[in-house]
């Protein structure tokens, strides 16, 4: 009874006017916490990474999501606390679940997903596993020991260490079915509190909720999902001895749409073209910064961009600013020189300039094998003068689009109750549901651009030539017309003062793609000279097709 007291009489509630879920309420302790550095920084992340390039209103950022999350976590405990007393769910429960969802991103890096999806993978190759839900974790334990909010916690009723435990397995929960309860902040008879921050087990939980409505919001797309709703209906089950939170059978249809919203955003904006241009872009000017820019940590040590997550007190300084001191770097500071920020801020300027990288093209990918290790035969190596090294003038990404777990159907692991019997959890067939859901709930999409806009009209000829003898189809289909076949033989050209010096396999294998194409059967060695001296039947072969 004392804790009782403690959280919920001796305090007054903060407001907050947002702009998605209008006025809402946050306990004095989720205020400590957003007070806080480790908290603000987020105010300085871009929540769409480089979609605000692309989309003008996508100016929001982590700081108000997580706010809308830490809210939707509170709205969703406490109904099914008002629901079903039986659940013996606690105000430290509560209290509990809204600082999980206030806290869950902590852990984002500069633009958010462009940090851990695309820049880390490259710059630290030995941790390319990581994601920021672990940085999430090692800043939480930072914030709550720089700002000395244990003794706060303990004042508004928690009980530490468990609770902190607790608040963790929420950030970053296990995907386990294992028969044997993997948690230690709550007994398996509160099952159902992990799956609404971050749920492992179906993907519906109220982080989705709040970026699908903001993001819809910010970025000028209609949301078809209504959260509210499935509040409203949200109730907990027993199902083979662990609870988990179920829906109401008629609203199965509704889900399908919400997982449809995913997927129709990741089309739209997520992975539109020019934003993974952009972020491309963004991606390689912090490779080329990474060693350059120096960032303070704990004990007076300095870390680079790619090794700051290790430490939580640089982390804590990096934001999307970075690329502000990457384009206007002050020449009177030592933290970095000049000139190895050149190649950096040079590709920053062409994002300002709107000189981005050129979409070359993209190809379903059918067989998902492929995506493990891309040919790069279709375009061939450029020769940097000078400096004799090669540089890739193509870049290729996998765009994958689905429900959120991979080819799986995530209703198949949600759970029902029916009107008439409120208490049995049941799973609905798809059948039942209806006959025009997909088959396939996955896709694959190889996407290529160019660096380099002169280099554009080659690379295209090259990319369909390469999809054409891999099976695979173009957006437009491949046809050889009369400006692809002069931009072939502007690529053999081109290559002709290296062709002889080096192995240039992807022309060779480019020329053997071609003549395949034109019926055209050329004895002796594929080189320069022997195409050369074979030019004319192949144009006259061309000409007659």
């Amino acid at each position: 009874l004392d804790q009782y007291c403690k959280i919920t009489n001796t305090f007054s509630l903060t407001v907050f006017n947002d702009p998605i879920h209008g006025h809402i309420e946050l306990h004095p302790l989720l205020i400590k916490i957003i007070d806080t550095p480790q908290f603000q920084r987020l105010r300085n992340i871009k929540q769409l990474g480089g979609g605000y390039y692309v989309f003008p209103g996508a100016s929001h950022n982590r700081f108000e999501h997580s706010i809308g999350v830490g809210h939707l976590a509170g709205e969703l405990v406490q109904t099914l606390k008002l629901k079903q007393p039986e659940l013996d769910i606690s105000e430290r429960d509560v209290l509990c679940v809204q600082i999980a969802g206030l806290c869950h991103d902590l852990g984002h890096g500069p633009f958010s997903h462009l940090f851990d999806g695309m820049f880390n993978p490259e710059a630290d190759p030995e941790h390319k596993d990581w994601k920021h839900e672990d940085a999430s974790l090692e800043m939480f334990d930072h914030l709550v020991k720089t700002n000395g909010l244990a003794q706060e916690m303990e004042r508004y009723g928690l009980i530490l260490p468990p609770d902190l435990t607790f608040i963790k397995e929420m950030i970053k929960p296990l995907k386990s079915d294992d028969a044997e309860w993997p948690y230690e902040g709550r007994d398996e008879n509160k099952s159902f509190l992990y799956e609404i921050v971050s749920n492992k087990q179906n993907g519906i939980d109220v982080d989705k909720f709040d970026y699908f409505a903001r993001d819809c919001h910010h970025l000028g797309i209609r949301n078809n999902f209504d959260h509210q709703r499935f509040i409203m209906f949200a109730r907990v089950c027993d199902v083979n001895g662990r609870k988990h939170i179920c829906s109401r059978d008629k609203e199965v249809a509704n889900l399908y749409d919400m997982f449809h919203t995913r997927n129709s955003l990741h089309r739209r904006a997520y992975q539109h073209r020019v934003t993974k241009s952009v972020e491309i872009m963004i991606k390689d000017a912090l490779l080329k910064a990474d060693h350059h820019i120096l960032t303070k940590g704990s004990g007076g040590t300095t870390l680079c961009l790619s090794k700051a997550k290790t430490d939580m007190e640089a982390y804590t300084k990096l934001t999307d600013q970075v690329i502000e001191r990457i384009l206007h770097p002050c020449s009177c500071s030592n933290e970095f020189t000049l000139s190895p920020l050149e190649e950096a801020r040079m590709i920053l300027q062409r994002i300002m300039s709107r000189d981005l990288y050129q979409f070359v093209g993209e190809t379903k990918v059918c067989n998902q094998g492929w995506t493990k290790n891309w040919p790069w035969l279709f375009w061939p190596t450029m020769i940097v003068k000078k400096t004799n090294k090669k540089q890739q003038q193509t870049y290729t990404w996998v765009v994958t689009l689905d429900y959120g777990m991979k080819n799986k159907d995530p209703i198949n692991t949600t759970y029902f109750y029916t009107k008439a019997n409120p208490t049995e959890a049941f799973k609905i067939p798809r059948e039942q549901v209806s006959k025009l859901l997909p088959v396939c709930f996955a896709e694959k999409i190889l996407r290529v651009y160019c660096k380099n806009s002169a280099s554009l009209r080659d690379a295209k000829f090259c990319f369909q030539s390469w999809c054409h003898e891999n099976d695979f189809l173009t957006e437009k289909g491949w046809t050889v017309t009369q400006d692809s076949h002069k931009s072939f033989w502007h690529t053999l050209d081109a290559c002709a003062p290296t062709y002889e010096q080096t192995s240039c396999t992807a022309v060779t294998k480019l020329r053997r793609i071609f003549i395949t194409h034109v019926s055209v059967s050329v004895q002796g060695k594929l080189c320069y000279s022997n195409m050369i001296k074979h030019r004319s039947i192949l144009q006259s072969t061309l000409n007659n097709k």
